[in-house]
């Protein structure tokens, strides 16, 4: 059965900076050894979540790039903006404004701090739902 998780921003440190959360869970993911798909928002978005990426600490290093390039498969951790052509691989962090369709066995949605954001997040939780996949709820 297919998952959806919807990581909540509640501390400071990712209110301030949610692409760090999307960090700490590609972090979590290359750690686990899952290819992960990152559908960034907007190429400005998958550009600064590669800068983030290089700047997890110096004992940290995790092996990504941005899509469209000739490695895209062998990246651990893949961005992609909308205008990139990369295929859904089984973890997927969701950025964008729509629920993911395809396969995929899990996916993470990062829901923002902001109430009036949420709307459209709720919204998404209950198409994933109806399509009969788990749906899980994280505090961050």
């Amino acid at each position: 059965m297919s998952r959806a998780d919807f990581y909540l921003i509640a501390k400071p440190r990712f209110r301030s900076e949610p692409l760090r959360l999307v960090c700490e869970l590609a972090k979590k993911a290359y750690e686990a050894n899952l290819p992960l798909l990152v559908l960034a928002r907007d190429t400005a978005q998958a550009e600064a979540l590669d800068d983030l990426l290089w700047d997890m600490g110096d004992d940290v290093y995790l092996p990504h790039q941005i899509a469209g390039g000739e490695e895209d498969d062998e990246a651990p951790v893949l961005i992609a903006p909308p205008e990139a052509d990369a295929p859904l691989r089984p973890l997927v962090i969701n950025l964008r404004d729509a629920a993911v369709e395809g396969g995929f066995e899990r996916v993470l949605e990062v829901v923002p701090a902001d109430d009036d954001a949420r709307g459209p997040l709720r919204e998404r939780w209950k198409q994933y739902k109806a399509r009969g996949m788990e749906v899980n709820k994280h505090d961050m």
